[in-house]
């Protein structure tokens, strides 16, 4: 019985080695915008999802060939407000910013709803924030950028 679990152990390795080698063959050079504008619902799950998307795209493509833009407006700024006290999406945010995900707030959002990007939302700099976030995906898929909403 152990050799079979070995066996088949060794087998679901040899699989998983083989997905990734196919899918760096399969994909090239990408750029991607995520467009974030809900919001994050129960346990802030659609916030979650969606970065597993984004942390999906990554292992799929490699950040090494990939720039990748998280864009929030409107209610999507909740991902950024609400790490600041939710620490699985702190580690997340970090994890994708360690992997050159770029975070790109809207400044529309931030000036309407009174918000302060120093102290009210969870790693965010001067630098993150963009005039308009629907400008700045527009702005991006000009670039050549692909959009995603998840």
């Amino acid at each position: 019985m152990r050799a079979f679990l070995l066996a088949a152990m060794a087998a679901m390795m040899t699989f998983a080695a083989s997905a990734v080698a196919q899918a760096q063959d399969r994909y090239q050079t990408q750029r991607v915008v995520y467009h974030i504008n809900s919001p994050g619902g129960e346990g802030d799950g659609y916030y979650r999802a969606s970065m597993r998307n984004v942390q999906n795209h990554i292992n799929a493509v490699g950040a090494e060939n990939l720039e990748l833009a998280v864009v929030m407006h409107g209610n999507g700024i909740g991902l950024v407000a609400n790490a600041v006290e939710n620490t699985e999406l702190q580690t997340v945010i970090a994890s994708l910013k360690g992997q050159g995900v770029s975070f790109l707030v809207c400044a529309n959002t931030l000036s309407g709803r009174g918000l302060d990007y120093a102290t009210q939302l969870y790693d965010v700099w001067e630098a993150d924030i963009v005039p308009s976030g629907v400008a700045e995906l527009s702005h991006l898929q000009a670039q050549g950028y692909t959009y995603i909403h998840p």
